[in-house]
């Protein structure tokens, strides 16, 4: 390995290449800070040591005539290389650089310069700066830009890394994901470093910044030669910055898995196929699990989900999914096929104190028999194939079961029902959901099962007191079953059935008790039903009945979805502290009562935003509608320009005791008929809203 060199040699006759099997762009503000803190503390005279640049270079026999590469090797020697590790490095420095010059070509003194007669340090030019780290551009013909740096044109972030971060022009729209608003975020980030660095030290600043991180930040450059796999290399490489995902832990063995077999078990033609559908299952993955950049999905999350549902369910915690996969399923043991041959060997055995040494069995004795050694199961190239191509499909599943709305060929219905279970809480069926939507091509299969489901979780975990983890077990076994041919959606539905019974009498009934027990401690603190934990999906689903096809939404889920803090979206039209508007309504109740009122559930109702909270404890007709200020400027809304719930309330004259009593008594009948159960009788029905006789 040769010295460490200064990014500006290193750059010096290379094109650097971000090949597809690599993960995007995961740096974010800790490493953004950590490298931004390394360049302005490094003392004068020093060097900061990066860390090892591993690159693959590609023979130019690979580059087309056609490739925007071919006229810089062909004509001006340059060599292009893939970069193996160092990638979140490098483009942190092709982003700083960008940026960088962004900042310089707009200071006030520079506006309306060209290019060339814009100067970054002493008689460097911007121009020059492009040419040497960023960009060529080919003098004749279409005078298309090459890039130095960049993603191989099949990475999902190489449209958006030339038109968002290097500014070429004419991209139009542009595919974004999780990883490119990571690439965007630095872009800011050192935008930002910029603007604040200059208003301290000025152009020299700058310049000084600028300096210390092209001649003395240092890589050592490792290239990896043509008869050294450089899937080997990924495999035992340890990478500073970001830490790797178990996902992309998982990628990096199965590639170095190829490498292990021989060419009677698997050709070379066999060998890149293999390569090529790892490659494509994890650029899928990492498509979906991205592709809302605002709210991407985590990796691990989904490699865990998919291994209950391809492999098996633990009751272990933490990360025994990973053990499984690496220490377990994909070996190179597994491949390999050696036998270690068992020893035999003389143990020390460390005397322990234990409370429970009095009372332990027997330990079995040792008859000196050493067995045989067994052979490891055999890890086909065939078995490995399976696994990824179920992994790449099993993503796109896994990303509806979070946003069905921006995934073709799913209906409205089945949006509505997948958002449904979303907003309930899908808790540890989502795996299930994925392979329902994987393994169900019906579609009143999949609406049927999805509205069983959502009843389950309502009942089961809204209604009652039952642990969070009731059945998980079942349902995530059932998931890999379903996966695996064994069962089909209807033998789920049979499942849920019986795993629901527990909640009704033989009759059919709901046995409330659970649910009265639950009420009842919440009323017993003060906050009623206000403190349900299914008051807002009991709401909302109230809410959506009142719409009709005339009718158009007045609020959405996210409207309540506020800080853990933020109640507002609940109101309680007779208010916890009533004022003087409130005492004629009220007029005759205990003070002990006024509290239960105001915690029933006829008295709690949705509203449409949260500028409502203005109305506190405003008395009803003042609530009912909008206040205005002495400009005729409406200051907020009122129930009768709110959700369709507010409306209703809104058209009545009064409210007291008796609305209060009815309007719970009808919610309860809506919650009968929507969850499909009946309450015992109108006295059950009654005891359920816990006011006073």
């Amino acid at each position: 390995m040769d010295e460490p060199k200064p990014l500006d040699s290193l750059f010096k006759e290379k094109l650097f290449r971000i090949p597809d099997y690599q993960r995007g762009y995961a740096w974010g503000k800790d490493q953004l800070n950590a490298f931004w803190e390394d360049l302005v503390n490094l003392p004068s005279g020093r060097s900061h040591y990066t860390g090892v640049l591993t690159l693959k270079e590609i023979p130019s026999s690979e580059i087309k005539k056609s490739d925007k590469e071919y006229w810089l090797i062909e004509d001006h020697s340059y060599k292009m290389y893939h970069i193996v590790d160092g990638q979140q490095r490098l483009t942190t420095f092709v982003i700083f650089l960008q940026a960088f010059v962004d900042f310089i070509r707009a200071l006030p003194e520079n506006r309306g310069k060209s290019d060339d007669n814009i100067y970054i340090v002493d008689t460097l030019s911007i121009v020059a700066v492009q040419e040497k780290f960023l960009f060529m551009v080919k003098p004749q013909g279409d005078n298309f830009r090459t890039y130095k740096f960049g993603y191989t044109t099949d990475n999902p972030s190489y449209q958006y890394m030339r038109y968002r971060i290097l500014n070429e022009e004419g991209g139009g729209t542009v595919f974004e994901t999780f990883y490119t608003l990571n690439l965007s975020n630095a872009k800011t980030f050192f935008a930002e470093q910029f603007r604040s660095w200059y208003g301290k030290f000025g152009i020299e600043g700058l310049q000084a910044v600028y300096r210390t991180l092209t001649k003395r930040f240092l890589f050592n450059e490792y290239i990896i030669k043509d008869e050294f796999d450089v899937f080997v290399a990924f495999e035992t490489m340890n990478n500073r910055g970001k830490k790797l995902s178990d996902l992309e832990l998982l990628k990096n063995r199965l590639i170095y898995l190829t490498t292990l077999y021989t060419d009677e078990e698997l050709d070379p033609a066999e060998r890149a196929s293999l390569r090529d559908s790892i490659n494509d299952a994890w650029k899928e993955v990492y498509y979906q699990l991205g592709r809302n950049k605002s709210r991407p999905l985590n990796d691990d999350d989904f490699l865990r989900a998919h291994w209950t549902m391809y492999f098996k369910y633990s009751r272990q915690t933490g990360r025994d999914y990973i053990r499984f996969l690496l220490d377990e399923q994909f070996t190179p043991q597994r491949v390999h096929r050696k036998v270690v041959q068992e020893v035999a060997l003389e143990e020390a055995d460390e005397q322990t104190w234990s409370d429970t040494d009095e009372i332990e069995d027997e330990a079995e004795e040792d008859n000196g028999v050493t067995e045989e050694a067994k052979p490891t199961a055999d890890l086909s190239p065939v078995e490995i194939r399976n696994y990824v191509l179920s992994l790449k499909a099993s993503s796109v599943h896994w990303f509806a079961t979070f946003h069905p709305d921006q995934v073709q060929g799913i209906t409205q219905q089945q949006v509505e029902w997948i958002d449904r279970l979303n907003r309930v809480g899908m808790a540890y069926f989502r795996p299930l959901v994925m392979a329902i939507l994987k393994n169900a091509e019906n579609e009143g299969q999949r609406l049927a099962i999805f509205k069983e489901i959502e009843r389950f979780l309502f009942i089961v975990f809204k209604l009652t007191s039952s642990r969070s983890n009731y059945r998980s077990s079942e349902f995530y076994n059932a998931a890999r079953a379903l996966d695996s041919g064994e069962i089909k959606v209807s033998g789920i539905s049979e499942k849920l059935k019986e795993r629901l019974a527990f909640t009704f009498e033989e009759d059919g009934t709901f046995r409330s008790d659970d649910f009265y027990n639950l009420l009842y401690k919440k009323f017993d603190g003060g906050h009623g039903y206000y403190g349900w934990t299914g008051l807002r999906y009991f709401l909302y689903e109230y809410e959506l009945s009142l719409l009709s096809a005339s009718r158009q939404k007045k609020v959405g889920w996210n409207d309540l979805l506020k800080t853990s803090k933020d109640r507002i979206s609940i109101e309680h039209v007779y208010p916890q502290t009533p004022g003087k508007p409130w005492a004629e309504a009220f007029k005759g109740v205990k003070n002990r009562d006024k509290l239960k009122y105001a915690g029933s559930l006829g008295n709690m109702l949705l509203l449409s935003a949260s500028v409502n909270s203005a109305l506190q404890n405003d008395g009803f007709d003042d609530k009912k509608h909008p206040k205005q200020n002495e400009h005729g400027e409406k200051i907020r809304n009122g129930f009768s320009d709110g959700s369709h719930s507010e409306i209703e309330v809104s058209k009545l004259e009064s409210w007291g005791p008796q609305e209060i009593r009815e309007r719970g008594i009808k919610l309860l009948k809506f919650m009968e008929k929507r969850w499909g159960f009946k309450f015992l009788d109108a006295e059950n029905l009654e005891a359920m809203l816990f006011l006073p006789e």
